[in-house]
């Protein structure tokens, strides 16, 4: 769900390549560590349609989303036939409950500029834009 999270429109590199590369090893190396929550949708065939997931990062290791060490950043990825069905906002509302319930202020992510329907959803969501950097935003949910 990692690599399907990975907004690249053209050319994207294989799963195996892109998922080794040094700067998106931070997103899965160790998971499971204290601050690490993910919810996983599963079809009636049992199969993993989407996933969403929150990790928390520091000072040292910021992540592309990172705007403070107590606030989790987020990711998500629904697989290409199950898009635009609603899932991800589902699995967007079940995380910032989640993340709420464990006490957090908020969450934050990275998303690509050209990636317009996300923003929209992120928006729709009380997301809110924090910073342009490049091609991408980091935008921010406080609750």
């Amino acid at each position: 769900m990692l690599y399907e999270s990975i907004y690249i429109p053209s050319d994207k590199p294989s799963k195996e390549e892109l998922l080794q590369a040094e700067h998106l090893q931070k997103y899965h190396q160790n998971w499971g560590r204290t601050g690490d929550m993910a919810l996983i949708a599963v079809n009636q065939q049992g199969q993993a349609v989407g996933a969403v997931w929150y990790r928390l990062f520091n000072e040292s290791e910021k992540g592309y989303g990172f705007v403070s060490p107590d606030i989790p950043e987020l990711g998500i990825a629904i697989v290409e036939g199950e898009r635009g069905k609603g899932l991800g906002k589902q699995l967007l509302i079940e995380i910032i409950k989640e993340a709420k319930r464990a006490g957090y202020i908020g969450l934050s992510l990275s998303v690509d500029l050209k990636n317009t329907g996300a923003i929209r959803l992120y928006h729709q969501l009380g997301f809110e834009d924090k910073e342009t950097e490049g091609t991408s935003k980091t935008m921010l949910c406080l609750f």
